[in-house]
């Protein structure tokens, strides 16, 4: 019985070696978790036996239980790299089979699909047409490969200061090759629905009447419609139109787009004693565009960049936490699988309820402690020896009652 107790004692303390020989071997390890080796005692229990009298029947391993600390992040500056600061794992597709990670280290594969060293495909929240993400299902990661489409102009902002002090043109009647005949002019790039560009020019013609201007708008030297009259009350406030807003003729471009429909949006647009000037002058259409990079943010939403200036959200990483992460199955390759005792996937996104941030550009490092794991490998030494010498000494005492005559 005694030397089964100390065999007992000997392969705990072998099982604690192995333990901490494996939190040792992965101290580099990206997004590794350490283990503990939880024992606890044997105790044979019998029906009527004397509980004060009973002697242990020696100790085996109970568990080996996860750590899931949060490790350190190493900032890589490589734009795939995430790591999560705070609770939750990313959730992966293996093939179908949803498995679970700490590990970002993640990388584009032949397909353009987000995948870990091990080919899992990292899930996100698709992006809805309307705006937001759709909660409600998964799908996988992929970076686009083609051009980001055109989008044609169709608004206008332009907001403008005119001089109250202006005079009306001595030359008539107006000509846009001519300076003489306007006051001030401004001019813009717009789009058509092919991504070509065209340039949008806007005069401004100071009539007799008080107040009161007219605005001439041509697209590459062709006049959209006649001009527009704009008026101003005597605090130099826009009061016609109201709303500030010109629905300009539709111009069709020469190389077969869709014609143009563009609203002129005045805005605020004033006429105070000050010299012309203009305050805002943008539009909503681009061309085509070739992308350029990903964005990751803190929120966890991808998206990609173009050269047009267009960023395409391309989804939200979707992060999972469980009620019990300790339940998770490790299946190797840094990755864990959802089981009975881990309880159901909560599924969410990132800085929201229980989850954490993503930090792009960084690596969570494995959390082992080198000094506590050399610690925990001297004290298993100490442990194993210790049970290695009862069994010599109850060899002794045996041998000593054999050799009794």
């Amino acid at each position: 019985m005694s030397f089964r107790i100390s065999i007992s004692g000997m392969n705990a303390a072998s099982s604690d070696l192995a333990v901490t020989a494996n939190n040792i071997a992965n101290v580099n390890t990206t997004g590794f978790k350490s283990s503990r080796a939880e024992f606890s005692d044997v105790f044979p229990v019998s029906t009527y036996g004397v509980s004060q009298n009973a002697i242990g029947a020696g100790v085996r391993l109970a568990a080996v239980a996860q750590q899931f600390s949060q490790g350190n992040i190493d900032f890589t500056g490589r734009v795939l790299d995430m790591a999560i600061s705070g609770q939750g794992f990313f959730t992966l597709s293996d093939k179908g089979s949803l498995v679970y990670s700490r590990a970002g280290n993640f990388g584009a594969d032949r397909d353009g699909y987000i995948v870990n060293p091990s080919g899992q495909r990292l899930q996100v929240f698709a992006p809805n047409v309307s705006g937001g993400f759709d909660t409600g299902r998964l799908s996988d990661l992929r970076i686009p490969s083609g051009d980001s489409p055109p989008a044609p102009t169709t608004k206008v902002k332009v907001e403008t200061n005119l001089p109250a002090a202006a005079s009306t043109p001595s030359i008539t009647p107006f000509d846009p090759n001519d300076p003489a005949t306007y006051n001030n002019t401004t001019s813009l790039t717009i789009y058509d629905s092919l991504g070509a560009s065209h340039t949008q020019s806007m005069y401004y013609v100071k009539t007799a009447n008080p107040n009161e201007w007219q605005v001439y708008t041509y697209i590459d030297g062709t006049a959209v419609g006649p001009a527009q009259t704009l008026q101003f009350s005597n605090a130099g406030v826009l009061t016609s139109p109201s709303p500030a807003q010109i629905s300009l003729p539709p111009y069709s471009p020469p190389n077969g787009s869709a014609p143009l429909n563009i609203t002129l949006d005045l805005g605020n647009s004033t006429q105070y004693g000050s010299a012309f000037s203009i305050q805002t002058l943008t539009q909503d259409g681009h061309a085509t565009g070739r992308i350029t990079g990903i964005d990751i943010s803190p929120e966890g939403v991808v998206s990609a960049r173009y050269t047009n200036g267009v960023a395409l959200p391309l989804g939200q990483i979707a992060l999972t936490n469980f009620a019990n992460p300790q339940g998770l199955q490790s299946l190797g390759d840094n990755a864990w699988a959802e089981t009975f005792n881990s309880g159901q996937p909560l599924r969410g996104q990132a800085g929201t309820s229980d989850f954490g941030l993503i930090q792009g550009g960084g690596l969570e490092a494995s959390n082992v402690d080198l000094t506590e794991q050399l610690v925990n490998m001297i004290t298993a030494q100490r442990n194993f020896q210790a049970n290695a010498q009862m069994i010599q000494t109850q060899d002794q005492i045996t041998q000593t009652v054999i050799n009794i005559r």
